[in-house]
């Protein structure tokens, strides 16, 4: 079910199970500042990151927040359902991290987010992270991560940048965190810090990113942070890039 986190801002999540771990997993809905009119009545456009998998309750709540007119993968592991819902919303946009038309070619991609000034989501402001690699399948990959900042709520959107693993959370993946980064801590983990060798063009991210004015943060993998995330995020990045 979508729940409300903040002004024009929602959040749905399922469970999901990575490396045999339970880490969740969560989209973000956002109300961008623009109207569509639709006949005798206006409709608000609603940008979709990460989407999860589709269920007839959460295509019920969308209608009734407004139009999708964006679909985002924003980085190179979360698309397995923005194909669904593409199919569902075939007038959205598709957008995807750079890199993800050549890894997934078969996926129905409209356009590859480019740069940070493109205007297309008003209300809605997006860096790329550069230089941060993390753990996939086949061992270490650029994760080429779009993070994305709502004035509107003060709310930073991350997906794989960060983890945020407590008490909520079975013990398996709590001690894992504890042990690889990520528990309590708005941070990447020890994987992630290994495989990142570039850790100046993170830095110079992580500076551009924290001049946003954001208290909140989401992430795809763990609990959300709703006050204080700013400082958390520097806290979590000083160590990571230590």
């Amino acid at each position: 079910m979508i729940r409300e986190i903040g002004q024009s801002i929602w959040v749905a999540e399922q469970p999901l199970r990575y490396f045999g771990l339970s880490v969740g997993t969560r989209m973000t809905v956002v109300r961008l500042a623009s109207n569509l009119t639709n006949g005798p009545t206006n409709r608000t456009e609603l940008a979709v990151i990460s989407p999860i998998q589709v269920s007839d309750a959460i295509v019920c709540q969308l209608r009734e927040l407004g139009t999708v007119t964006h679909l985002i993968a924003p980085n190179l592991y979360h698309y397995f359902f923005a194909a669904e819902f593409k199919a569902l919303y075939p007038q959205a946009t598709f957008w995807a991290a750079p890199g993800l038309a050549t890894k997934k070619p078969d996926l129905p991609i409209d356009r590859t987010i480019e740069n940070e000034h493109s205007g297309e989501w008003p209300g809605l402001e997006y860096r790329l992270l550069d230089g941060f690699r993390t753990l996939g399948a086949g061992g270490f990959d650029t994760l080429n991560e779009c993070v994305f900042f709502h004035p509107a709520s003060r709310t930073l959107v991350l997906t794989d940048a960060v983890f945020n693993f407590d008490e909520s959370f079975p013990w398996p993946t709590q001690l894992a965190a504890r042990i690889g980064g990520g528990y309590k801590s708005l941070s990447p983990s020890l994987l992630e810090k290994m495989a990142t060798t570039e850790k100046e063009k993170v830095r110079r991210s992580i500076e551009k990113i924290l001049n946003w004015d954001f208290d909140r943060v989401v992430m795809a993998h763990g609990s959300i942070v709703n006050h204080n995330g700013k400082e958390k995020i520097r806290q979590g990045y000083e160590k990571f890039l230590s």
